[in-house]
This record gives structure tokens, C-alpha cells and sequence, in this order.
């Protein structure tokens, strides 16, 4: 592949290393204008390090970028009006409003008796960000704090972000991955009116049905090489898969020979005032069971309530057959129960700290003698659960802010199982996460579950629930609606109920 002027941006011989371990290595790539080009790959391919060297916040080893024919300079304040991107971790300031975050580092100025300049406009940045929510079709004022919006709406933020730049190339890393369906329309009508105005977009996801229904052409990373590019219409979903991974992925669900066991879990009449109302359900050794509903459904924060994050207002919880109240993580973690938040980077693992460190975190009693940490034990343990695992690290000392977003949520994983839990609470595992990994996620959960361990799956992937749930139980505005059986379980049954009421918790509370 060679530079042509036809290509807005040119890529050739792009390579990096992190701690001895090849990131990337010879890596190429083009990208026209008006084009939305998907870029594949396992996590750990390399796709990241490449978007990061892109926008300057990662330094190429070799290789050479040009832009419109130029060589580009690789610093951020050339990039800022070229190239911006949205990360798959989020890069928000809690205690900033959401236009404060809109227009970080580039904040509207305005003069002081029209000569004092350097004054932040917070009217400007606050009408023209309403002008950006609105184009998302997200109803959120400018105003508020970026600390209490949800997941999705810090994304939503950051795409608004990203396109307040008017940048040429736009990369989009995993948007959808905390998105709900309809917000997800909202954004690919704004792609495809980038699109139309000659915006180029680099797409990267793991939803295959995203790739097919947005992009014209597709180039694929593994294990940091280059594989290859063909246009989208040519490549259909076995030979992507193949190109990805080097193999076949077949019988992505697999067959269990796990069966429900004692109920382990109960839970009787569970609320908590403006979220949710009345939640009942049991848990059985040996069985995966799914939470299913439309994104603010109240699934997080039932799962929250289970593990002492959030306080329950009503309702008791028996864990095998004992009352038992749960008022903080620690306890659960006491008690057996393990919790992945949804949100990896904010409750999942410590960016500064090692993978060691990391994933022995919540099982640091068991590596104690006497006064000290053993450094061996914590080792050891780290190294087993990396094997298992089959994270993909330099060694246990690498800090875990440096791998791919797979592979830190395999460490988030493997801290939980590191505390033996009986139950293992999992919401959105397989989020942001490629087809291989998330191979091994579902049989990781099949072997649990065999081991007699339980399982509650909230994932907003039906194919999942079909596929690993045992029960699946449906709840629609904080009210549960459907307790479904695997012969009942159906994408049209879990839909049905997941919309079945129209008026929020809050307001269902009001009129009990």
C-alpha cells in the first residue's frame, strides 16, 4: 500500500512498543474523505495505540502519517482542528458542567469593557452546547455537573464534544458501547450527515451489525499487524470473524451441563425510593440469571442495592436462606457475592496501580502475614489468574492503564473471581469487548456455573440472554415486569415486557 493524493489520510510502516512488547508493527492504512472506514480487531490488536498516535497522544516508534498529502506533525495542538476523537474511556470532568466539558481547552473567551480579554463566556458555551445536545436528540441541560449523569450520557457528552471541533477525521472508538437504541439513531443520523458534509470517520466497534449498517470499507488489525482492507459489501460476517482472529469462531454460546441447584439468593419485595419497586426473584446454585430492560430500566442499580453500593429503602435479601443485610462492598465480598460494574474505568480497577495490584485488590487478607503483604503470594495468584484469563500483558508489573479495553476488563474479572465468590454479579461484561474474548467471557461463565457457582448476567445484548440465561428477569421503568423461563425466553417476549410501562419509578412510587 502506497500514498495516494486521493486519500485524505495516509498511513505507512506505522510502528510502537510499550515495555519491550510490540503494540503495533508495520501498520498501514487510508482513509478517503466522506468515507466511514471500520477498523477491526481483537482487543489487544492494536486499534488504540494507533487511534492515540493519531491524535498525538501516543509518539509512533517508525512509520509516516500524512494529512492531505502532508506529513503531520504528531503534538496535540496541531491535531485539534484535524482529527478528533471520541475515547472508548470516557475523558470527563466530574465537577465540570456538561458545556464546561464540551468545550474543555477550548473555551469561549469574551472581553471585559472591550479591552480586558480572557474571560470564559459560560452563556456562549452553554447556548451553543444545547445547539449539540439537540442535534444528539439527548434532553439534557448545558448546566449540569457531568457527575450526575449516567453512563450514556457521558457518552452522548463526549460525542457532542468531539464534533464541536468541526474536525476533517473523526474517530469514534466503541460510541454505542453504553448507548441505548435510541440514541444510537440519533447518532448514526448525525454520522451519515457527517458523512454527507465530507467528514471522514474511523469506526471502531465490535458490533458486527453496526460495521455492515454504517461503513463503506473495513481494515483489520491482529496482534498488531496489518491484515487487510476490503470493502464492506465484499466481506461477509465469517470471513471478518476469520480475518480477526486467524480461525473460525464456532458454537459462540457453549453447551452446559450445569443445573440449578439450591437457591442461593433471594430477594423479596426490593425498592429503593426513585429507582426502582418491588423486585423479587431467586438465584439457584449452578444457574446464570439474566436482568433484561431498556437502558435506565433500573438493572444497574438493582445490582448496586445487592452489594451494599447503594442503600435499599424496603425489601429483604437472603443469602442461603439467611437474612442478610448488605451495607457495603466489603461485606458482600464478606458474604461471597462478587460485583463487575458496568463502568470499568470508574468502579472496576485503579489506573495507576499494576496488574498485580490490581488483581489482587479485593483479596488482600489472603496474601497477609503477619504485618506485611507477601509480594510472592500476591505474584503468584496474579499469575495464575493471567493464565486463566489469557490476559494479554508484557508481565504482572505492567500498569494496568496501558492495556486494551479487553483486556482490562479481564482483570477487573479476575479480581472478582480472586475473592472465591459464590455468586458473581456481571453488568455489560462483554461491553467494548471483541468476538474471540467474549468467547472466552461466555465460557468462563458456562465453567462457573458447572462449578455450582450463580450468576446474574444484566447485559443489553438479547443474543446473550438467549444464549447463557437459564431465567431472565425483565424489568421496564423500575418495575419488574416478566419473569421468564428458558422455554419462554424470546428477543420478542424480553422486548414486549421491557416496554411495558410508561411512567417512570419515581412517579409509580409516588402512587403507592
Amino acid at each position: 500500500m502506497s500514498h495516494s493524493p486521493d486519500y485524505l489520510l495516509s498511513v505507512q510502516g506505522l510502528s510502537k512498543s510499550f515495555a519491550g512488547v510490540r503494540a503495533l508493527d508495520q501498520v498501514q492504512f487510508q482513509l478517503r474523505r466522506g468515507e466511514v472506514h471500520a477498523l477491526m480487531g481483537e482487543n489487544g490488536a492494536g486499534k488504540s495505540t494507533f487511534m492515540r498516535i493519531l491524535v498525538g497522544l501516543e509518539t509512533a516508534d517508525a512509520g509516516e502519517v500524512l494529512f492531505e498529502g502532508r506529513p503531520l506533525k504528531m503534538d496535540r495542538q496541531s491535531l485539534r482542528k484535524e482529527i478528533s476523537m471520541i475515547h472508548q474511556e470516557m475523558l470527563v470532568v466530574p465537577e465540570l458542567t456538561v458545556a464546561q466539558n464540551i468545550f474543555l481547552g477550548k473555551e469561549k473567551k469574551r472581553s471585559l469593557f472591550g479591552f480586558l480579554p480572557g474571560f470564559t463566556n459560560d452563556r456562549t458555551m452553554s447556548a451553543e452546547a444545547e445547539v449539540l445536545l439537540q442535534r444528539l436528540g439527548l434532553e439534557l441541560h448545558p448546566d449540569t455537573p457531568m457527575k450526575y449523569l449516567s453512563v450514556a450520557q457521558m457518552q452522548m457528552v463526549e460525542i457532542a464534544k468531539a464534533i464541536s471541533n468541526d474536525a476533517k477525521v473523526l474517530i469514534m472508538d466503541e460510541p454505542t458501547s453504553a448507548l441505548s437504541d435510541r440514541e444510537v439513531a440519533a447518532l448514526f443520523t448525525v454520522i451519515e450527515d457527517l458523512r454527507q458534509k465530507g467528514v471522514a470517520i474511523i469506526y471502531i466497534s465490535h458490533k458486527m451489525e453496526e460495521i455492515y449498517q454504517l461503513c463503506d470499507t473495513i481494515t483489520v488489525l491482529r496482534d498488531g499487524r496489518y491484515i487487510g482492507t476490503r470493502p464492506a459489501a465484499e466481506l461477509d460476517k465469517n470471513q471478518l470473524i476469520q480475518m480477526m482472529v486467524g480461525r473460525e469462531i464456532n458454537d459462540l454460546f457453549p453447551a452446559s451441563s450445569a443445573r440449578p441447584g439450591e437457591v442461593l439468593l433471594s430477594v423479596r419485595g426490593l425498592s429503593r425510593s426513585g429507582k426502582f419497586i418491588n423486585i423479587t426473584f431467586e438465584v439457584h446454585r449452578g444457574e446464570v440469571l439474566g436482568i433484561a430492560g431498556l437502558m435506565g430500566a433500573g438493572r444497574t442499580e438493582i445490582a448496586r442495592a445487592l452489594v451494599g453500593l447503594d442503600k435499599p429503602t424496603a425489601g429483604e435479601v437472603y443469602f442461603k436462606g439467611v437474612l442478610t443485610p448488605i451495607d457495603s462492598p466489603r461485606e458482600a465480598i464478606r458474604r461471597g457475592i462478587g460485583y463487575v460494574s458496568e463502568d470499568r474505568k470508574g468502579f472496576g480497577f485503579i489506573p495507576a496501580l499494576s496488574v498485580v495490584h490490581n488483581l489482587t485488590l479485593s483479596s488482600l487478607p489472603r496474601h497477609r502475614r503477619g504485618l506485611f503483604i507477601s509480594t510472592p503470594s500476591e505474584t503468584s495468584a496474579a499469575e495464575a489468574m493471567i493464565r486463566e484469563l489469557r490476559i494479554k500483558v508484557a508481565g504482572p508489573d505492567q500498569k494496568v492503564l496501558e492495556l486494551s479495553g479487553g483486556n482490562q476488563q479481564k482483570v477487573v474479572l479476575g479480581k472478582v473471581l480472586l475473592t472465591d465468590p459464590e455468586l458473581i454479579i456481571l453488568d455489560e461484561p462483554t461491553r467494548g469487548i471483541d468476538i474471540g474474548a467474549k468467547q472466552e467471557i461466555y465460557k468462563l461463565i458456562t465453567r462457573l456455573t458447572e462449578a455450582g457457582m450463580a450468576v446474574i448476567l444484566i447485559s443489553s445484548e438479547l443474543p446473550e440472554l438467549l444464549g447463557l440465561c437459564d431465567r431472565v428477569l425483565v424489568v421496564s421503568k423500575g418495575r419488574q415486569t416478566a419473569l421468564l423461563s428458558k422455554e419462554e425466553i424470546t428477543q420478542e417476549t424480553i422486548m414486549k415486557h421491557a416496554m411495558e410501562f410508561s411512567k417512570p419509578a419515581d412517579l409509580l412510587l409516588n402512587e403507592e
